[in-house]
């Protein structure tokens, strides 16, 4: 297949273009910047924006995966919230109209979304975990930061560019994924066994929030189920089937890493912590209780289901890496 990624140069986008290339997949990359990439990977540059020769890698093509956005890791000023907006939204819209303007179109288009669409968990504390059938969409929540509802706005503007786009020859899906644990510098693990090494790693404001995650490897297989099951369309869960409450899921990671300290922090500890590393409490203090209902009706095997299993191979393989 040839497949083209915009935004693939992130730390999501570097696992998942490695996967298709090595599998023998002709692997096009959109980035803003000039990069040499692995063999079996091209290049080309946009803007994320507006329609120019990039577009031209669509024409023909089999599929499309997007996954440009400005990083989530950071303070939610209002400056990086509307730029998360804009470059999530924007990008969106001008694949939508590089497709449209296609006489050869990809017949699919797996675009990048978020599990934080969901509402925090907290809302039905008896109810059921969120699926893409019964999952409550957020935005509305009593007692939550006022501009968690922003980002509950900008997932759900992000999948309605893709929706709204004319193309009616090329299917549509919505990747709502949780955090994605790899063992590479920079991504959330990296964050998390950082606080989890120093001793930092406890129950944050009780710890009781839910932590829903993926292994990369499961999240490059249900790309990989998606691009060739044309009998589905819409929104589907990329999550592990096992989220966990952030005290567990943290007790779970600092045992791999044979620290038996794990500090808890209270919201503000939190805040001050998320000033420091520049970052956002909303990552640690929103509850996201997501399961992947479509997945496994579409009868996807997780080789990775379990938090306790996936912690130690990622821990086992970071120190392999970059011994401590």
């Amino acid at each position: 297949m040839k497949i083209v990624v915009p935004g693939g140069t992130g730390q999501v986008g570097g696992i998942l273009r490695r996967a298709l290339a090595a599998r023998g997949d002709e692997v096009v990359v959109l980035s803003r910047r000039p990069e040499v990439l692995e063999p079996g990977v091209r290049h080309v540059v946009w803007d994320g924006r507006t329609l120019g020769a990039w577009a031209a890698e669509l024409e023909g093509a089999d599929a499309v995966v997007n996954l440009a956005g400005r990083t989530v890791s950071c303070r939610y000023t209002d400056t990086n919230l509307r730029q998360m907006m804009d470059s999530r939204v924007d990008s969106t819209r001008v694949v939508g109209e590089a497709i449209a303007a296609a006489a050869e179109p990809p017949r699919v288009w797996l675009q990048m979304s978020t599990a934080t669409v969901y509402a925090d968990a907290r809302t039905r504390p008896q109810g059921p975990a969120h699926d893409e059938a019964t999952g409550q969409i957020g935005g509305d929540e009593p007692d939550v930061p006022l501009y968690w509802e922003y980002s509950v706005r900008i997932a759900r503007r992000w999948e309605t560019a893709q929706v709204e786009a004319p193309t009616p020859g090329t299917r549509k899906v919505q990747l709502r994924t949780a955090m994605v644990m790899t063992p590479d510098r920079g991504g959330i693990f990296d964050y998390l066994s950082w606080m989890a090494r120093l001793g930092l790693g406890g129950p944050v404001d009780g710890g009781g929030q839910f932590v829903s995650w993926i292994h990369g490897e499961d999240f490059v297989r249900a790309v990989e189920l998606l691009l060739e099951r044309d009998d589905v369309e819409g929104p589907v869960n990329l999550a592990a089937p096992e989220p966990l409450p952030q005290r567990q899921f943290m007790r779970v990671l600092r045992r791999a890493w044979g620290q038996p300290v794990g500090l808890p922090a209270t919201r503000l500890m939190a805040e001050v912590g998320a000033l420091v590393l520049r970052t956002d409490t909303e990552l640690l203090l929103k509850s996201r209780r997501v399961v992947p209902g479509r997945l496994l009706d579409l009868g996807l095997a997780f080789e990775h289901p379990t938090w306790q299993t996936v912690a130690r191979d990622l821990v086992a393989r970071r120190r392999v890496s970059a011994p401590a």
